[in-house]
């Protein structure tokens, strides 16, 4: 039943707000009219209303209208009601933290399970997976679990960065924090490089752009990855 596109950025080098996911955007929310946007990642200095209305802008030139959930007196009804949802980038740690708050968790968690086109960005990707533990965002708040959506099976890492060949900075890679990450849990973790996204349409897991995916498994070497992720997702 799901339905998800989970995007690596919102923004790549050279194109538009969502302009590089335009095509698969269209085709995730065909036949709907309104989606609602969920604005609590919000970058820094920018508020709920002006993100929706970045983001309503972009949605209007694809052909749709878009209301932010911070408009509506019952979140969960909202959600409930929606006939999509989009969730912006930003801070993963206050996107979490502000849907628990919110009451929204379950209702969200339910509706994406049953089918309802969900679409993520950045934060908003990172919270489908298992758990926000791959996230690359500093923990500027604390939300009351590390738990996600669980719409995927395994973890994301948006915005995955190989090492830059001849660099001399000595501090630690995303591959070694994720390596970290293994030491302590099971799950697959999928690097997600930008301009790379994955669409999920019920049992299908595919890896779309122009990119491979870093894929890592706890105890096995990480390998690159086109095409089908299912194998990677776990019960």
């Amino acid at each position: 039943m799901r339905n998800l596109l989970l995007v690596s950025t919102s923004t790549t080098y050279g194109t538009a707000y969502l302009e590089h996911c335009a095509a698969e955007l269209k085709s995730l929310f065909e036949g709907k009219k309104e989606i609602l946007f969920i604005p609590f990642a919000r970058p820094s200095g920018i508020s709920e209303a002006d993100y929706t209305a970045k983001a309503g802008e972009a949605f209007k030139n694809f052909g749709f209208k878009m209301r932010g959930l911070h408009e509506f007196d019952n979140p969960s009804e909202a959600v409930e009601m929606a006939e999509g949802v989009f969730t912006g980038g930003g801070n993963t740690f206050l996107l979490l933290k502000r849907i628990y708050e919110t009451g929204i968790f379950e209702t969200l968690q339910q509706k994406v399970a049953s089918g309802m086109p969900y679409m993520g960005t950045s934060a908003g990707t990172n919270i489908a997976g298992l758990s926000i533990g791959t996230t690359n965002d500093m923990p500027i708040v604390y939300p009351p679990s590390f738990n996600a959506l669980a719409a995927v099976k395994f973890n994301l890492n948006p915005h995955y960065l190989d090492p830059i060949e001849g660099l001399q900075h000595m501090g630690e890679t995303r591959e070694t924090r994720i390596n970290e990450f293994h030491h302590q849990n099971k799950q697959a973790v999928i690097g997600l490089r930008e301009g790379s996204m994955i669409r999920v349409q019920g049992s299908s897991v595919e890896l779309l752009g122009a990119h491979t995916a870093r894929v890592f498994q706890a105890g096995k070497a990480a390998i690159e990855v086109s095409g089908s992720l299912k194998e990677f997702e776990i019960d």
